[in-house]
């Protein structure tokens, strides 16, 4: 039955082996690795917040596709079904947050299990003390608090309190988008910055500017004039610049 599915957000299981002493599952080659690799255990450049919605987003959509579209026999079975799939979703949505295992064996007891360690932040408020550190100052408040929000539903203790996979995806989206309009909001500020700067006095003091029918002269008129046309919704500005140094 895995091995029929094919699904852009799935790994496809391409065989297994089962003699003597050796069980192993062979799936699809994933060039990249798993995610796991890039968030802790190997030296890898830290992923954005806005590559770990989309990867979080992108397996979200795989575990939708399994609870609505291919796969009765997955709850026939009884032995996982969509609920505790959104448990489990919701830890590797911590794990993705704080680049960490999910269970630690190593750190002190109350931080072992990062799921109840993880909400027991939430709770105060102050999730946002145990993220991954590269994360610190990039992540947009409204971004961290929906993605907050859903990780928090899908470690609801009962199953019938956690959401569907739909929802779910919804308000990753929502939190992508949030992240997204952050970023477009950066850099619209530094463009305008970069339209405000102000002129340097030497090109003011070479200019002759004519606008609106209304003349600005420099102290003295100059030689071999460039002109330089702008044109924008309101006005024509016609300038014309003397070289400077010979350039």
């Amino acid at each position: 039955m895995l091995s029929k599915l094919r699904h852009r957000h799935l790994v496809s299981l391409i065989g297994y082996c089962d003699e003597s002493a050796e069980m192993i599952l062979v799936y699809e080659f994933m060039q990249n690795g798993p995610l796991r690799d890039h968030l802790y255990g190997k030296n890898m450049p830290p992923l954005s917040w806005k590559q770990r919605l989309d990867i979080c987003i992108g397996a979200a959509r795989g575990l939708h596709y399994l609870h609505t579209g291919a796969y009765p026999e997955y709850f026939r079975k009884q032995q996982l079904t969509d609920k505790s799939d959104v448990y489990s979703f919701g830890v590797v949505l911590l794990e993705a947050l704080c680049a960490r295992p999910a269970i630690n064996p190593s750190l002190p007891r109350e931080q072992v299990n990062l799921a109840e360690w993880a909400m027991q932040w939430k709770r105060k408020g102050l999730l946002d003390k145990i993220i991954d550190p590269t994360l610190v100052g990039h992540i947009d408040p409204e971004s961290m608090k929906k993605f907050a929000e859903a990780t928090e539903k899908c470690l609801a203790e009962y199953g019938v309190d956690r959401p569907t996979m739909g929802d779910v995806l919804w308000n990753l989206e929502y939190a992508l988008q949030m992240q997204e309009a952050s970023l477009q909001g950066k850099t619209e500020d530094i463009d305008n910055k970069a339209i405000l700067a102000p002129i340097s006095p030497a090109t003011v003091a070479h200019a002759n500017v004519t606008t609106d029918n209304k003349h600005i002269s420099s102290p003295e008129q100059h030689k071999n004039p460039t002109e330089v046309q702008a044109i924008d919704d309101k006005s024509v500005a016609f300038a014309q610049f003397e070289p400077i140094n010979g350039r």
